[in-house]
C-alpha cells in the first residue's frame, strides 16, 4: 500500500506470484483505512475469481510509514493519512484469514534476506533508495525493528546546516542523497526539468559539472550515514536497493571507496547491490504472510 498505487499479487503454493496488479490508492482523509480496506477486499475477490484453483492462507500488507510490526499497527503515514491504523487486525477480520503487516522497506530486506543478496549474512542492512531513504536492518540473523521506528536511515542528519526535511528536521539523508533530492537540487540549480535522478547521474558521468557535484554529494552524504551504521551496528555487509540502485557501478565503486576512506578500525561491510529486482517488497509481503499462516497452525 503505497502513497500513489496498491500492488497485490497472489502466490501460490510453490512461491509462484500471479495475477500482479496495481489500482490507485484511495484518499478519503480520515476514512482512507476504511477505502484501503475496501479496495484489498475487492482485490482479493478478484484473485479467487481469476485462480479458483489457488486457495490463500495468510494475507501479507506493507506500507510505508511507522510500521508496529509486532502489533500490526501502522502507527503514522503522514501521506496517507492514518495513524493508529490496526490494519493486521482489519484484514484478518475482514478477509477471514490469519495476516501480517509490515514496512515496505523490511519487507523488501525480508526478501533479500531470505532469498537474495542479504542470504549469505547475518548481520546486514538492506538500504532501499528512492524517493525516500530507509533500512531493513538485521542483526544476528534476525530482523530489529525497534516497534517500528528502527531504519529511518534517511532520516539520520548528515548536514546539520543543510535544507529542511519534510519531517521537520533539517540536514537529514534523504534530502541530499534520495532520488527525488537529487532531482530537485539539480532543477533548482540549472532550471532544467529532468524526470529522474539517472538522467542526472548520467550527466556526471558527462562532464556536466553541476551534476557532478549534486552526484559527489549525494555519494558523500551515503558513505558518511553508512560509516555510522558501521560503527553503531558493525554490519557484515549493506545491500543497496531501489531506483537509485539502478546506476549500478556508477553508484557502488564510488560509494565503497568513500565508505573504506571514513572508517578505520570498524568491520568494514561489503556493499552490495539488491538482486530480486522492483517486486522484493511484494515477495517479503508474501514470506510474511506465510509465517503468519505458519504460525496459526497452517502448513502453506
Amino acid at each position: 500500500m503505497g502513497g500513489t498505487d496498491i500492488k497485490a499479487a497472489l502466490f501460490d503454493a510453490s512461491g509462484a506470484m500471479l495475477g500482479l496488479t496495481r489500482v490507485p490508492t484511495p484518499h478519503r482523509g480520515v476514512h482512507t483505512v476504511d477505502a484501503v480496506m475496501q479496495e484489498i477486499a475487492e482485490l482479493t475477490a478478484g484473485f479467487a475469481a481469476d485462480f479458483p484453483l489457488v486457495q490463500p492462507l495468510a494475507v501479507g500488507l506493507i506500507a510505508p510509514g511507522i510500521v508496529d510490526d509486532d502489533r500490526g499497527i501502522g502507527i503514522h503515514a503522514a501521506n496517507l493519512q492514518w495513524a493508529d491504523a490496526p490494519f493486521k487486525h482489519l484484514a484478518e477480520k475482514r478477509l477471514g484469514m490469519p495476516a501480517s503487516f509490515s514496512h515496505d522497506v523490511r519487507a523488501a530486506g525480508e526478501a533479500e534476506f531470505r532469498l537474495g543478496a542479504a542470504l549469505p549474512y547475518r548481520d546486514v542492512a538492506v538500504v532501499v533508495i528512492g524517493t525516500g531513504i530507509a533500512a531493513s536492518l538485521f542483526i544476528g540473523g534476525r530482523p530489529h525493528s525497534a516497534g517500528g521506528y528502527a531504519g529511518e536511515l534517511g532520516h539520520s542528519i548528515v548536514d546539520p546546516a543543510g535544507e529542511l526535511c519534510a519531517c521537520g528536521s533539517t540536514g537529514c539523508l534523504e534530502t541530499i542523497a534520495s532520488a527525488g533530492a537529487i532531482v530537485r537540487r539539480y532543477e533548482r540549480a540549472t532550471g532544467s526539468k529532468m524526470p529522474g535522478a539517472k538522467e542526472i547521474i548520467e550527466r556526471a558521468r558527462n562532464g556536466d559539472s553541476e551534476a557532478q557535484s549534486i552526484w559527489n554529494d549525494a555519494l558523500d552524504a551515503l558513505a558518511l550515514s553508512i560509516a555510522q551504521l558501521a560503527a553503531v551496528l558493525a554490519p557484515e555487509a549493506i545491500v543497496i536497493g531501489g531506483g537509485l540502485a539502478q546506476a549500478g557501478d556508477a553508484l557502488l565503486v564510488p560509494l565503497r571507496t568513500r565508505v573504506d576512506n571514513l572508517l578505520s578500525f570498524q568491520r568494514l561491510p561489503v556493499v552490495v547491490a539488491a538482486s530480486i529486482g522492483e517486486n522484493a517488497g511484494l515477495l517479503g509481503a508474501a514470506l510474511l504472510a506465510r509465517a503468519a499462516a505458519v504460525a496459526a497452525g497452517m502448513r502453506p
